[in-house]
């Protein structure tokens, strides 16, 4: 692969590194916390903190990823983050991420030939309040998005027989059939013309060595995963790698809920807003979710546009109305500079592929699946 980073931003880590105090010797374990042990051992000691610092940077953004799925130069960046209070080399450090993330999860580009518009409205005086049953929706919801790992192949075999997948978030439509992004499936590192797609065996190779995984929802013991449900695939049933999305076939039905699906596209009216909240495993890490300071700002017959505080790597994500019913399919997202949105100078623009879309084009490319859904959804399921 090539570098996630080029040479100057690498260079720019560093020296926001200098500025934190990162350099301390003290600090380098800190910053190489979830970072596999055997790898880190593999790195070379320099006697300088700074050259060190810039070797362990430099050797990290060659690394595509670990067997167990990690990219080591995303956890250090997070740990960066962690560790740091002042505000330009937070800036540099969150940059670095966001870009890491997104070449990691093999994100297509979300804002081709724009930028987001400049958006200056302060509402107030609205009721945000909501009833006590979304809770309770909530996280019935929640029970029905999982984490998944894809396994790269390339011409019929595993590109790495020891690992290497890459992870994503999916969510039951049927108590069969999951949903996903088509570049979670793709498992292929890069964006816009650099994210190279699959061979059509490929994707099916990848699709049904993909991992499952339910109730994924804390680290409780390192691992995090005693108490969850992994689940195989049987088959990849229809996917678009232009609307980004992926229909998988689990081997075996499911007992958990299934998410609702919106039929109509999500409308927002001029100076109007809409909250929309996001259940997701972002960059493979256990569940999370964002409630409702997620405030759509734009949406067409295609996408949903929406300012939020999720990170690359949430791909595959429901985007739910308050109601929980899946509005959107997450693909991306990108940071933006001099946007002010509610009162935030700087905020993601994140897109979503309308559900509404998903299903017209599955009614055209899969007619059967798009029968087995809609039955599933017309029958009271979830």
């Amino acid at each position: 692969m090539t570098a996630y980073l080029p040479p100057e931003a690498i260079l720019r880590v560093r020296d926001a590194a200098l500025d934190s105090g990162l350099t301390d010797p003290s600090v380098r374990p800190l910053l190489f916390d979830g970072v596999l042990p055997r790898y880190r051992g593999t790195l070379p000691i320099l006697a300088a903190p700074m050259r060190q610092l810039h070797s362990d940077l430099a050797q990290m953004n060659q690394v595509e990823r670990l067997v167990d799925g990690s990219v080591p130069l995303e956890i250090w960046l997070r740990n960066a983050i962690a560790q740091t209070t002042e505000a330009e080399p937070l800036r540099v450090f969150q940059e670095a991420l966001d870009e890491v993330a997104r070449r990691a999860g093999g994100e297509p580009d979300v804002l081709p030939g724009g930028a987001a518009p400049e958006i200056k409205e302060q509402i107030v005086h609205r009721d945000d309040t909501v009833p006590i049953d979304f809770l309770r929706g909530g996280a019935l919801a929640g029970a029905a998005v999982a984490r998944l790992k894809v396994p790269p192949y390339e011409d019929g075999a595993p590109l790495q027989p020891n690992g290497f997948p890459h992870a994503g978030t999916g969510w039951l439509v049927t108590p069969t059939l999951l949903v996903t992004n088509h570049h979670v499936v793709n498992a292929r590192t890069g964006t816009g013309p650099e994210r190279p797609l699959a061979a059509p065996e490929d994707l099916r190779l990848q699709a049904c060595h993909t991992r499952v995984r339910f109730g994924y929802d804390a680290d409780a013991d390192g691992t995090g995963e005693d108490a969850a449900e992994e689940v195989g695939v049987s088959g990849l049933a229809a996917a678009d790698p232009e609307l980004d999305y992926a229909v998988l076939r689990l081997s075996e039905p499911s007992a958990r809920p299934v998410l609702k699906l919106a039929r109509r596209p999500l409308a927002v009216a001029g100076g109007d807003c809409v909250a929309v909240n996001i259940i997701q495993h972002p960059g493979g890490l256990p569940k999370r979710v964002a409630l409702r300071n997620n405030l759509v700002y734009e949406a067409d017959e295609r996408d949903v546009r929406y300012f939020t505080d999720t990170r690359g790597g949430s791909s595959g994500s429901p985007v739910l109305t308050d109601d929980w019913r899946v509005v959107a399919l997450h693909r991306g997202s990108r940071r933006v500079e001099n946007v002010r949105f509610q009162g935030r100078t700087t905020a993601f623009v994140n897109v979503g592929t309308q559900m509404s879309g998903v299903l017209r084009d599955l009614a055209d490319r899969a007619p059967d699946v798009h029968a087995e859904i809609t039955a599933a959804q017309d029958g009271g399921a979830g």
